[in-house]
């Protein structure tokens, strides 16, 4: 009788010796493949198909492109997405494409390069793009990165060069591309590719590029417009969404409010635009709490800061706050309606030809008054607003407005004198005031200790003035009430637990 377990011999294959005449090597801890088997893989498929409509944004990205491209006559401008970043071992974060990039291109392939060179006939952009990890190759199904039975198709070349209407090139080929270029003088976008930064000798403009992209970004045209409001839309889906649960996250934590929303923006959007801030009580005071690992009480407060990042990667970014329970305490009324006036004020100073801190400004001098009036700040407004006193800022904590955009914190490589310079028609910035009571906070007064509360908004700057692009979500306390119960009479989000 034979063994049946008789062993059978190594194969003669090894990460040096990849391929033999019976075996593939497809990595180490897994064992080699047989030929047999990779040719019975890699055989007898259809092309996997991918989108074949034109992108959206594609006209919008090639007037970008230009514009840039003028901006550095005569120059070559390398400009990265950035590559797969490891979680852990060898699982990756989901990936997002560089925020300058996909303004250019509209791509959210990683490992792709945006290549903007001088032509005769004015700036010329290539974008290289790896090649599909298709049924062509072992790795189509070894491959756990890029392999299509792994992680879907994704666009080669020719597809690529469709989607987005411009013209595509193997990404192997960038490195001798670049080489014919030498006769000009090469920029890159640096920090988002390693291998890339390599490639090109650093020089000391390779800055500008995200200086200028920044500068040019300050101004939306009418594709972002839209997507902000889309990406504004769901948010306010996802408010609606955690009001609805909160008597289901009482006893459970804001965790519950955190996930509920996140559902949402996966649902709806690519992703969260931010981490999201999911404050109850006293952690309403701390800025940026994203531990969201607290318990929401009945009486308490909920501070909620969150946005939806939509598919095109523009995200919202608003702030409400809210009673866990439905009605507003006196003291938490009191606070709340002083922060409102403040926004409104803020929102009122939004118009184009005023400097980017009018908004702070304005908000500042209602809190200051509002702090004096309830016996907090003991200074007159006037004084404790002095450039030397500031002395608000123990309670109010962070200015009112940023920039919005494919960023939460968007334009942020501007330089100061266009970043906090006149507004202009174009421009989207939130105005988003807060007093921070700290539970431990002996200059307040005890029935306000803990009490924290933001409103925040998103405001376009039009020709005439502003437009509060999130105002779909109440903000006067009697409408947040009546908001509140109307979302509970339809019952309460089912989470299954």
């Amino acid at each position: 009788m034979s063994d049946t377990n008789q062993a059978i011999p190594e194969p003669d294959v090894s990460a040096e010796n990849p391929i033999s005449e019976h075996w593939v090597w497809v990595g180490p801890h897994r064992p080699p493949c047989p030929r047999v088997l990779f040719e019975h893989m890699t055989a007898n498929w259809d092309v996997a198909g991918v989108s074949g409509d034109v992108h959206p944004a594609s006209a919008f990205s090639a007037a970008r492109r230009k514009r840039l491209g003028e901006h550095f006559t005569g120059k070559t401008l390398v400009i990265p997405t950035g590559n797969p970043k490891v979680r852990a071992n060898d699982t990756d974060y989901r990936f997002r494409a560089g925020t300058d990039f996909f303004y250019l291109t509209g791509c959210s392939e990683p490992d792709a390069v945006l290549v903007i060179a001088p032509s005769a006939a004015g700036p010329r952009s290539t974008l290289y793009v790896p090649p599909r990890r298709d049924h062509h190759t072992h790795e189509f199904f070894t491959d756990a990165r890029y392999g299509e039975l792994w992680v879907g198709p994704r666009r080669g070349v020719d597809e690529a060069s469709a989607y987005y209407e411009i013209e595509s090139a193997p990404l192997e080929c960038l490195e001798k591309d670049l080489t014919s270029l030498a006769a000009t003088e090469v920029l890159t976008l640096r920090g988002f590719d390693a291998k890339v930064d390599s490639l090109i000798t650093a020089s000391a403009d390779d800055e500008q590029i995200a200086v200028v992209l920044s500068e040019h970004r300050l101004v939306k045209d009418e594709f972002e417009i839209a997507q902000l409001q889309v990406a504004i839309a769901y948010t306010v889906k996802g408010f609606e969404d955690v009001v609805r649960a909160l008597p289901n996250a009482e006893g459970r934590g804001e965790r519950v409010i955190e996930g509920i929303f996140n559902l949402r923006a996966r649902v709806e959007g690519n992703d969260v635009g931010y981490d999201t801030i999911a404050a109850s009580g006293s952690h309403a005071t701390i800025l940026h709490w994203t531990r969201n690992d607290g318990a929401v009480r009945r009486g308490d407060m909920l501070l909620l800061d969150a946005g939806v990042e939509c598919q095109n990667l523009y995200t919202a970014d608003v702030t409400r706050t809210m009673p866990v329970n439905g009605t507003f305490s006196p003291a938490q009324r009191r606070i709340y309606e002083l922060v409102l006036r403040a926004q409104v004020a803020g929102i009122a100073a939004v118009k184009p030809g005023v400097a980017f801190m009018a908004a702070n400004d304005a908000a500042m001098k209602v809190l200051a008054e509002g702090l004096h009036e309830l016996g907090i700040l003991k200074e007159d407004p006037e004084t404790a607003l002095r450039r030397d006193r500031q002395l608000h800022r123990r309670y109010t904590l962070h200015g009112v407005s940023h920039m919005l955009g494919i960023d939460v914190h968007d334009c942020a490589n501007a330089r100061n004198e266009h970043y906090l310079g006149d507004l202009h028609e174009g421009y989207v910035l939130t105005v988003e005031p807060g007093l921070y009571f700290q539970a431990n906070d002996l200059t307040v007064p005890e029935e306000y200790r803990g009490i924290g509360v933001r409103i925040e908004d998103d405001v376009l700057v039009t020709a005439t003035g502003s437009k509060n692009l999130s105002s779909a979500l109440p903000r006067e306390p009697n409408d947040v009430e009546a908001w509140m119960a109307g979302l509970w009479s339809r019952g309460p989000v089912n989470l299954g637990l």
